[in-house]
């Protein structure tokens, strides 16, 4: 049976391959979006534009906040994960 479904099934191999492309694109920018030292980078590049003027008190709390929830949601799924690994 698992001979003819797969027979059956082979128009759609380039779909079912893109699709699993598209997955491991996901995966990897999820993946670097919650890694901890991307968050941390991103939050001093806030912080210099905020001395230099380019942004305000009000953008940057704002951006903050954004960077500190990444920064959390990571921190808990590499707490669930037990191996210190980025999500």
């Amino acid at each position: 049976m698992g001979l003819i479904s797969e027979v059956l099934l082979l128009p759609f191999a380039p779909v079912r391959g893109s699709a699993w492309a598209i997955r491991q694109v996901l995966n990897e920018a999820e993946r670097i979006y919650y890694d901890p030292a991307t968050v941390r980078a991103e939050l001093a590049r806030l912080e210099e534009q905020l001395e230099a003027g380019e942004i305000t008190e009000e953008e940057f709390d704002r951006q903050e906040d954004g960077l500190l929830d990444r920064l959390e949601i990571a921190s808990r799924t590499s707490a669930g994960l037990g191996n210190g690994a980025a999500p």
